[in-house]
């Protein structure tokens, strides 16, 4: 086990921000709710009362850290000690920190904003040396009163597509599937709407600059169509994304459809069925008459299935299947078929003034390559990893 001063360093931080959390706490105010940003739709839940609040901002937070053990034991040399395919909880062999986060928000009455800052290796991986490092999501909403439920919101937010989230406390496995990490985008810059149509379906567009970017450099927009059917035993998302990715003005367009079938038979059993298509045209650049590069077409597909069952107030179990293929290799660097088996096990800790979520988690990746580093040098076509996580939430209580 590898404890060095980087670890150190986070967890610290990751105590000072919790110190900071606590210590901003203030008179209870009135019952608000923040729409999580991302989550799979479901039933509607009683109000929660924050406990927390800055200004018209209720102040919400967690701290998120691991400890990873790969039966492969790859070396620092071999791929600096990580898990092949993961993200977040990609550090092996060691005890590290995935996230630490803090959120303001005010519900759109009419205006809004929420805003999410975070910390650790979750964002590394996805913000870390780009634009608006250390920043999740910062968007302004409004919410007409007189508009029947429509809301647009502008600034950076979480992507619309996928089961899963970034924030493992909000998913039933701990580590993300490999859809969530190679089929889809993290997040998005630009406009986002939704409307009712209906009792049961709520439809959006987005405009908005490509993928995990602030800016780009090509000039076009993506756009984004997204439908949320809901009903009491199931919920079906639909999500397509289509915009140029490439340097070349309306050249290289990368498409995505993406589609959740959530069921929720009872209070205790859900299940779902998530399927990703993507696809990116490569352009051809240069200056006229754009003779460099090619129109080489990539595609990835994949499909995972889930289920969680609660067991109890405070024990749960969930598992996963998934099957993603990287034909040409765009994604992975490799050209393979991959699947991945979950097994997780939760205990959230009772009595305790704040939750504590834990959860005990074996998974197995699967290749028909020769894709997942083992010791120093070796390569093999499999990876076994047991992780142990520890969620502290700082959030309001019924």
């Amino acid at each position: 086990m590898n404890f060095n001063a980087k670890v150190v360093i986070r967890s610290i931080t990751g105590a000072a921000m919790a110190i900071a959390l606590m210590a901003s706490a203030q008179t209870p105010g009135p019952s608000t709710t923040p729409a999580p940003a991302q989550a799979p739709a479901a039933p509607a839940t009683p109000a929660l009362a924050f406990p927390w609040k800055v200004g018209p901002m209720a102040v919400t937070g967690f701290i998120d850290g691991y400890y990873s053990y790969n039966y492969n034991q790859p070396t620092t040399s071999a791929n600096n000690q990580t898990n092949d395919l993961y993200n977040f909880n990609d550090k092996t062999d060691t005890v590290d920190l995935s996230a630490v986060k803090l959120t303001l928000n005010h519900d759109p009455a009419p205006f809004g904003a929420h805003f999410d800052f975070f910390y650790g290796r979750t964002n590394e991986l996805v913000t870390s040396g780009l634009q608006a490092d250390y920043i999740e999501q910062a968007f302004v909403s409004l919410k007409p009163p007189a508009a029947k439920g429509f809301e647009a919101d502008f600034g950076r937010f979480v992507t619309s597509a996928g089961a899963e989230v970034i924030e493992a406390k909000d998913n039933w496995n701990y580590s993300r599937s490999l859809l969530f990490s190679w089929a889809i985008p993290y997040t998005h810059f630009g406009l986002r709407t939704s409307m009712p149509v209906s009792k049961t379906e709520t439809v959006g567009v987005q405009v908005v600059n490509g993928w995990n970017e602030v800016t780009k450099n090509n000039g076009w927009a993506t756009v984004g169509l997204t439908s949320a059917y809901v009903k009491t035993k199931y919920t079906w998302d639909l999500n397509v994304y289509t915009g140029p990715e490439n340097a070349l003005p309306g050249h290289g367009y990368r498409n995505l459809v993406d589609t959740t079938l959530l069921l929720t038979p009872n209070s205790k059993f859900n299940a779902y069925i998530n399927y990703d298509y993507g696809q990116n045209r490569d352009a051809i650049v240069g200056t006229p008459p754009y003779t460099s590069g090619d129109r080489k077409i990539n595609d990835w597909q994949g499909i995972a299935i889930a289920a969680h069952q609660q067991l109890g107030s405070a024990y749960a179990v969930a598992g996963r299947y998934e099957y993603f293929t990287d034909p040409e290799g765009f994604e992975t660097g490799v050209v393979q078929h991959l699947n991945e088996f979950t097994g997780t096990f939760e205990y959230k800790v009772p009595k305790l003034p704040q939750s504590l979520v834990s959860r005990a988690e074996y998974r197995h990746d699967q290749s028909d390559q020769p894709f997942f580093h083992k010791n120093n040098t070796a390569m093999v076509d499999g990876q076994s990893t047991f992780t142990v996580g520890l969620i502290l939430i700082f959030a309001p209580h019924q």
